[in-house]
């Protein structure tokens, strides 16, 4: 395989290859907050862990890798990302299905994450682009993926059907080979770190 299931480490968090074994804990991070609430967003309720999990490790065979977020400060999971329509041949993926228990949004926990899978896809990956995308209307989401430097490709109208049957415009964001060293000072900067670090 192109991109290895290990685990990431930093020094917030540590992403671990989800397993069945994280789905009472992901059960946990997502009612701080209800985010499956959020009519523009694909997240889980708590009773559906168990087949989002299932579905998120049967994408394994296709290339996806998914992660449960444990935050080291508390030991617990408080999230999950993937990277998920990895194509080796063009040495691309994306990143995406990210969501956050309320109580680590705001805190270094997702920069690092982004750091860690970055920096995995472009330095031990040579990774030429990474792509990103999110609902038109899911302005926070959009605001993060800006905030990590990742330039807005376009916007696919009418993209897809959402569980509540309206139709979803996907804004395309990436972040492509020659911009890693800039954005991953960016991320340095935003931990406190140098780039030595």
């Amino acid at each position: 395989m192109w991109v290895k299931s290990e685990v990431l480490e930093g020094e917030f968090v540590v992403l671990e290859p989800l397993s069945e074994a994280h789905v009472p804990g992901l059960a946990q991070a997502v009612r701080d907050g209800e985010s499956w609430k959020l009519w523009f967003a694909n997240v889980p309720a708590p009773e559906d862990m168990g087949a989002y999990v299932a579905a998120a490790m049967a994408a394994a065979a296709d290339g996806d890798i998914a992660y449960a977020v444990r935050a080291k400060a508390t030991d617990k999971i408080v999230g999950t990302t993937r990277y998920y329509q990895v194509d080796a041949g063009n040495r691309r993926a994306m990143l995406g299905y990210t969501w956050y228990a309320d109580a680590v949004r705001r805190t270094p926990i997702n920069t690092e994450c982004k750091l860690l899978l970055l920096n995995n896809l472009f330095e031990s990956c040579d990774a030429i682009a990474v792509e990103f995308r999110t609902h038109f209307f899911n302005l926070a989401s959009r605001a993060a993926i800006e905030r990590l430097g990742a330039k807005q490709d376009g916007i696919l109208r009418h993209h897809m059907l959402m569980k509540d049957g309206s139709l979803r415009d996907t804004v395309i964001y990436s972040i492509v080979a020659g911009e890693w060293p800039a954005v991953k000072r960016n991320l340095l900067s935003k931990l406190g770190r140098s780039q030595s670090s």
